[in-house]
């Protein structure tokens, strides 16, 4: 298993570059985990209270469960993945049921800033992008996905995702292994990067890897 995290500022195009090198590999041969189904259930808070929430600092994310479930796939084992939602900041009852794929892809904002969780990273990618053209896109996406009004916007931006983004985001980009500049627009590292993964899945499936899966088959037989 490959597991990769795919990090960057809030509108960096990070889902895009992730649609993109899925297009590019086998099918069902990549699961994607997002960061944001374990933000912390905050479903009990007042609507004033959950109007503060700071979803850009590293304090929001439940990391103990995250790095758990990533151990498990690893391990072969499936999880549980949660649901959260951005308008009631609470977790559904429900969960996703998640199965351990070829490769693993983890996305999020914050997913560099946690020391255990970079170390299960094998390959740690950053997506850069231009400070007025995350702001657009985090404009449209608030606007049409999260219930906001462009003021809400505006203001959020100014009081979390701007001073978060320069204190715990920005400075992550020093961990990356690649740096995909223009987000899902930058063609040619979408090509390099989809390779490497490529070389990965024919190696398990095809090199000394699966060879050590068919033993460790055939022992638990």
């Amino acid at each position: 298993m490959l597991i990769l995290g795919i990090a960057g500022g809030s509108g960096s195009g990070k889902s895009t570059v992730v649609k993109q090198v899925i297009k590019r590999l086998p099918k069902d041969s990549v699961t994607v985990i997002p960061q944001d189904a374990y933000y912390k259930d905050n479903g009990h808070k007042s609507a004033e209270e959950r109007a503060k929430i700071n979803f850009d600092h590293p304090t929001s994310i439940e990391w103990s469960l995250l790095i758990k479930h990533l151990e498990r796939l690893r391990s072969g084992h499936p999880i549980e993945m949660p649901i959260y939602s951005y308008v009631t900041c609470a977790r559904s009852k429900e969960t996703v049921s998640i199965v351990p794929s070829d490769v693993i892809l983890l996305e999020g904002i914050l997913i560099l800033t946690n020391p255990r969780l970079r170390n299960q990273l094998d390959i740690k990618v950053y997506v850069d992008a231009d400070g007025d053209d995350r702001l657009m896109r985090i404009i449209w996406r608030d606007i049409e996905e999260r219930g906001r009004s462009f003021q809400q916007v505006l203001e959020h931006y100014e009081t979390f995702v701007k001073p978060m983004h320069l204190q715990f985001i920005e400075p992550t980009k020093r961990y990356a292994d690649i740096i995909v500049p223009q987000g899902g627009q930058n063609k040619v590292a979408i090509e390099l990067l989809s390779s490497r993964i490529h070389t990965h899945i024919n190696l398990d499936h095809f090199g000394p890897r699966s060879e050590e899966k068919k033993r460790k088959r055939n022992q638990s037989k």
